[in-house]
């Protein structure tokens, strides 16, 4: 009994051997290859993971610079609208205080005209009736020409 059922477990040794060890021993290899080929995609993967987040922060960091030298533009040019708005606002004054010097200048120049126009008509009525009283007496003439400065005073 002995021999037959060593006999019977060889020739089942050599059977599986022959016909079950290559396929399960072949199938082991193809399982372990592909988990191989499965962990260096996932390293692939992994490695064009970390490429693509290097990628995606290097674009972050180009659109804040790009963002803040744009803020920065417009805060310039901002400024200096404004600095430009007050430039032309104190010439705008300037100009029309000037204006408005020499347009009081010209009213004073017409109103000292117009005084010395009035004085050089009293002067002469006052010669006219300082001769049209004659040389008669000097007091006369002297009350009559305080009398006529008395009225230009009123005027």
């Amino acid at each position: 009994m002995v021999f037959w059922t060593s006999v019977t477990f060889l020739l089942l040794v050599f059977l599986l051997g022959k016909f079950a060890w290559k396929p399960i021993i072949g199938a082991i290899n193809e399982r372990e290859q592909s988990i191989d080929q499965a962990l260096r995609k996932a390293e692939s993967a992994k490695q064009e993971m970390a490429q693509l987040t290097k990628e995606n922060d290097e674009l972050l960091k180009a659109a804040r610079a790009e963002r803040d030298l744009i803020l920065k533009e417009a805060k310039e040019l901002k400024e200096q609208i404004v600095k430009d708005a007050k430039t032309k606002a104190q010439e705008e004054g300037a100009k029309m205080i000037e204006k408005a010097k020499l347009e009081i200048d010209h009213q004073k120049v017409l109103a000292m005209t117009e005084v010395k126009s009035q004085v050089s008509t009293l002067a002469l009525d006052i010669a006219r009736k300082v001769l049209h009283e004659g040389y008669k007496d000097k007091a006369n003439q002297n009350d009559l020409v305080n009398d006529l400065l008395k009225d230009l005073k009123l005027n």
